[in-house]
């Protein structure tokens, strides 16, 4: 099921055209990945599906509803986490749960409940009584999402929810985007760091000036870049090395030899390294170290867009 629909979005500001022609198609259950440089569009999208910016052209359906004709509805069944900080500092970190939830409708008991779960989830409910501007930037971090939990969304977006924090908060934070992608919620994640996209979204979509240039799974977005594994194998009298040799190995299509490693290419597809070891030891080679190279975002991003993530 499409819980998320993006068809031909297109925001204009004057001259400049800040989304352009966007078509994405989010399922129930994913963890979408929006990766991309400062400027790409990604926050004038997520402005658009909170409905705090309205479309030049196309449409946003969420839960089949569409945000313009059913924007009461669309507001109550999504979490916004912004990438700026959004708490009350002088109010304490329950007070600013139940001031948020208690926006989303939810009274009395119901109210108390969902406050206390919210806190408990990001570890802060020994904290309920603090004052958040006493907090570490990763506590706050966690209230931020506290606050964006507690009326229990069907579809939550986090807008860069780990910038600038340390790493402890920064691994609590993804785990407990798992955690909630677990227990049946939809997230759509905007993120500056490679290594969260791979490590927690089920789908990815590259997005520069505008436009979503690549988008699937990450092994999906990796195979753009090759096709092809590399190992990097260190070994001793690597004089000895008989090139043609391992190039009669299945699947192997590439060797380079340096002054302390060899350097295999084979087809990704095929399962080898088994083989290319056996021909080390079968020859008395002595290994001291191999790697395997593998392709990731970074090298697909860069392949697309020519430049950095954090550019």
């Amino acid at each position: 099921m499409s819980i998320v629909k993006i068809e031909e979005l297109t925001k204009k500001f004057g001259d400049i055209i800040a989304v352009d022609d966007v078509n994405i198609e989010i399922k129930e259950g994913e963890i979408y990945g929006l990766l991309g440089p400062n400027g790409a569009g990604k926050s004038t999208m997520i402005n658009i599906m909170c409905g705090l910016l309205r479309a030049t052209k196309g449409k946003v359906k969420i839960l089949d509803k569409d945000i313009n004709e059913h924007s009461m509805f669309v507001k109550k069944n999504i979490g916004v986490v912004p990438q700026n900080i959004a708490i009350y500092e002088d109010l304490t970190a329950y007070e600013n749960v139940k001031f948020f939830a208690s926006l989303y409708g939810l009274k009395g008991n119901v109210l108390k409940e969902r406050t206390k779960e919210a806190l408990e989830f990001v570890g802060l409910y020994d904290r309920s009584k603090s004052i958040p501007k006493n907090f570490s930037g990763g506590m706050k971090r966690r209230l931020n999402i506290a606050c964006a939990l507690a009326h229990k969304p069907n579809i939550i977006i986090m807008d860069e929810p780990t910038v600038g924090i340390d790493p402890q908060s920064r691994n609590h934070i993804l785990k407990s985007i798992k955690k909630l992608n677990d227990m049946g919620s939809t997230i759509i994640y905007t993120t500056h760091y490679m290594e969260e996209a791979e490590a927690i979204c089920t789908k990815i979509g590259i997005m520069d000036h505008g436009k979503i240039i690549a988008e699937g799974t990450k092994e999906e977005l990796e195979a753009i870049v090759t096709d092809k594994k590399r190992l990097e194998i260190t070994v001793n009298d690597i004089g000895k090395v008989e090139i043609e040799c391992l190039k009669q190995i299945n699947g192997v299509v590439d060797i380079m030899v340096t002054s302390k490693k060899v350097i295999i290419d084979s087809k990704k597809e095929v399962n080898n390294l088994e083989k290319i070891i056996l021909y080390f030891t079968q020859n008395g080679f002595a290994i001291s170290n191999i790697e395997s190279k593998m392709p990731n975002l970074e090298n697909v991003f860069l392949t697309l867009t020519g430049r950095k993530l954090r550019d």
